[in-house]
């Protein structure tokens, strides 16, 4: 093989060893709202970027799921503390939202975006999980600020009880 190329194959193969390792957090377009003040339109398009580039079906936008997510993002900011029960579960803030549905939830802490925030829950096994999860068809999604300052993120996926007996 001649010098020429062994070099086209050996940059043909670097190539596709970095391919195999691209990312799947898409390029997610610059959010002109606060975290606070993001539109349901950028949220739905943020989290759907993220479904499509892994290969996950839409999900569409549930204001009873976002009342939820308030609820928890707000309690977090207020008590500065990251959990997913802070004295009311899951199960019984979305119930209180009207929300009957089967649901899973991501929080997260100190991520000032919500591509940032994304970028987190994809890190992380169990937050992937739930994201991209195709038993899921609908979500709501709030922050909070601290008086100082940090965001707390809850994202509320929900979906027919159904899907989890298959």
């Amino acid at each position: 093989m001649s010098v020429l190329k062994r070099r086209h194959f050996l940059v043909l193969g670097a190539a596709a060893a970095l391919a195999a390792c691209s990312t799947t957090v898409p390029v997610l377009p610059k959010l002109a709202s606060s975290p606070e003040t993001l539109s349901d339109e950028e949220i739905v398009a943020a989290i759907n970027a993220t479904r499509r580039a892994n290969g996950a079906p839409p999900w569409t936008y549930n204001t009873r799921l976002e009342d939820a997510a308030r609820a928890q993002a707000r309690l977090m900011a207020s008590r500065d503390t990251l959990s997913h029960d802070l004295g009311t579960t899951l199960r019984e803030r979305v119930t209180a939202a009207g929300y009957m549905g089967a649901v899973g939830e991501n929080v997260a802490k100190g991520y000032a975006t919500l591509p940032a925030a994304i970028e987190g829950w994809l890190g992380s096994s169990g937050h992937r999980s739930t994201l991209l999860s195709h038993r899921f068809t609908e979500f709501g999604l709030a922050a909070a600020r601290t008086g100082s300052g940090k965001v707390y993120w809850a994202m509320i996926a929900g979906g027919s009880f159904q899907a989890w007996m298959q």
